[in-house]
């Protein structure tokens, strides 16, 4: 889903950043793999999500395959941890392309959160262009096509240099409290993004997972955002949908539907992920 780009695409993004949250500490995850009765199982533990095997490599592998095979990629930043950088440095040995950060935090209690995270490599680089964010834990159905998603992007820009992209599939009844939850308009415009809100807190079933396309005029404000919140609770600005709810008032943000995702939390999510790609073959294929 991700290969090259359009001519016209390529004229325009000649300059987008890849921002991968990777600096999450998976304690659920860990817990469900240290009690697990299959051998397969917790010999895991102790794995980043980002890391474990899906199919036959690495989650974060799907990702930077199909990215650094793109002409409008000039560089991936992947963001972990103190407790995870030495295994990121060593799977990153294999990709030139890929930037590992380390945000020197070594325990779940004193992480920064993924707003910061995404901070840190705004400001260690200097980033002023367009920044694709992804979740270390995330990955998609086979119907959804990054190239779809830019293209829809760059269509957007043509008409609001302003706007922002951001993802959204159909969630069951009982998810809503689990995902942040999207209020759009006609033209797919969110108007209000509601985080782990209650059924009946509103009628949309539009989640949102950690997948934008940031303008560059976009980026500025997660400096803002935090300083905003510098004394509120980690809990109150870790969420990267806590942004977004903070964004949408303020520059317009669009949603492209896809049909659903695999979210890596515990290990049941993380068994229905590795079913679904372990007899995929063609990695590149996937996302292009």
């Amino acid at each position: 889903m991700l290969s090259g780009a359009s001519g016209a695409f390529r004229k325009k993004m000649v300059k987008i950043k890849v921002v991968i949250l990777a600096a999450g500490y998976g304690t659920r995850l860990l817990k469900d793999l240290q009690e697990a009765k299959e051998e397969q199982y917790t010999k895991l533990a102790g794995v980043p999500k980002p890391l474990l095997p899906i199919g036959k490599v690495p989650l974060i592998s799907y990702w930077v395959e199909a990215l650094k095979s793109r002409e409008d990629t000039e560089n991936i930043f992947v963001v972990t941890n103190e407790l995870y950088y030495s295994k990121f440095k060593e799977w990153a040995e294999n990709y030139p392309c890929v930037k590992v950060i380390n945000d020197g935090t070594s325990t779940n209690e004193e992480r920064l959160g993924a707003v910061s995270c995404l901070q840190l490599v705004i400001e260690r680089f200097r980033i002023d262009d367009h920044v694709i964010v992804i979740g270390g834990d995330t990955l998609f159905y086979e119907d959804f096509h990054l190239q779809d998603v830019l293209e829809k992007y760059e269509t957007l820009l043509k008409g609001n240099s302003q706007a922002n992209l951001v993802l959204s599939y159909s969630c069951r009844e009982e998810e809503i409290r689990k995902y942040g939850i999207l209020e759009t308009d006609e033209n797919q415009k969110i108007t209000a993004l509601l985080e782990k809100p209650s059924p009946t807190d509103t009628t949309s079933r539009l989640a949102c997972p950690c997948f934008y396309v940031f303008s560059k005029h976009t980026v500025p404000l997660v400096k803002e955002f935090l300083m905003e919140n510098k004394d509120a609770p980690i809990s109150e600005k870790d969420a990267p949908g806590l942004f977004l709810s903070w964004l949408v008032i303020r520059k317009p943000v669009y949603c492209h539907p896809l049909s659903g995702r695999f979210d890596v939390g515990n290990l049941e999510s993380y068994i229905k992920c590795n079913e679904y790609f372990k007899d995929k073959i063609n990695i590149p294929n996937y996302l292009q």
